[in-house]
């Protein structure tokens, strides 16, 4: 079954890393990807909420809006889509995402339709 995991984290504290400890944590995340390369059917990380932009559609008419449509304290950072055999493994493999110490991570079942 497939599975989506969602990483949330504060992205202000990005700021705090310097070059030695973001390179460190990019290493955390290709020794992750290394170790679950089995398990893992895509993967991105995704740029910051100030690149982002919000759709809606209402009353016909599409409305975007710069930036994303709800304030919250940690942001959506990065995706990752899983094939394992349950919810067990699934979230036992996102447990060892790098960032879950710092944020975290929701994992879904993604629907399927025969």
């Amino acid at each position: 079954m497939r599975y989506a995991v969602l990483i949330y984290r504060d992205e202000s504290l990005n700021s705090q890393f310097d070059r030695e400890q973001w390179d460190a944590l990019m290493r955390r995340y290709d020794e992750f990807g290394i170790r679950y390369t089995d398990h893992i059917r895509a993967s991105g990380p995704l740029q910051g909420i100030a690149t982002a932009t919000s759709v809606q559609v209402r009353g016909g008419r599409t409305l975007t809006t710069d930036g994303p449509f709800a304030e919250t304290k940690e942001q959506l950072g990065g995706l990752l889509v899983l094939e394992c055999d349950n919810l067990d493994q699934a979230t036992e493999i996102a447990s060892h995402i790098p960032d879950a110490n710092r944020g975290s991570i929701e994992v879904r079942p993604v629907m399927t339709f025969a």
